[in-house]
């Protein structure tokens, strides 16, 4: 199972921390799956322009595809101004309207305010969906004070529920696949 995880934050570390954390725990699920962190502040996503994608730069045209061969893709980002980041979004403008057919595709979000727990709800699941993405009933939302100041996770029931995320976009994917 092919697996990809993204993290959208182009500042800060804890959605990356959050993301790495949920494919960890896909892992020890099923050790035979290959995981991809894929960070947006590490590459060169171009402004979507609604061109064809082989007109974009050779990051952007990589990141879509290993998105599009993907079993299973885990979206990560920050909360800010009770929205998605702005690199995550542009990252989803690029997908073809069917990228996400027959995948799971699982939501990690941080924050610091928290109502901002409802964007997951209300602005990421919707754009999953409409990408024809399977979304799992488990979305995570962490609190900053879920980090200590290395944003390391040490909030106990935070793992619980990676863990529990991490064992319902396998067993969805598996039942897919079968």
């Amino acid at each position: 199972m092919k697996i990809v995880g993204i993290s959208g934050a182009l500042a800060g570390w804890k959605t990356n921390v959050m993301v790495h954390h949920v494919l960890e725990a896909m892992k020890q699920i099923d050790p035979n799956a290959v995981t991809e962190l894929i960070d947006l502040r590490d590459v060169d996503v171009e402004f979507a322009r609604g061109e064809p994608l082989a007109l974009y730069n050779d990051d952007t045209f990589q990141v879509v595809n290993k998105i599009i061969e993907a079993d299973i893709v885990i979206f990560g980002t920050p909360i800010y101004q009770a929205s998605i980041t702005g690199a995550l979004k542009n990252l989803l403008d690029h997908l073809p309207v069917n990228a996400l057919k027959q995948k799971v595709t699982g939501i990690v979000t941080t924050g610091s305010v928290d109502k901002h727990f409802l964007v997951s709800e209300y602005h990421l699941k919707p754009v999953l969906s409409y990408l024809k993405g399977l979304v799992p009933t488990i979305s995570i939302f962490a609190h900053s004070d879920s980090f200590n100041d290395v944003n390391e996770i040490i909030d106990a029931s935070l793992m619980d529920r990676i863990d529990a995320l991490a064992a319902e976009v396998i067993q969805l994917q598996e039942g897919i696949n079968n």
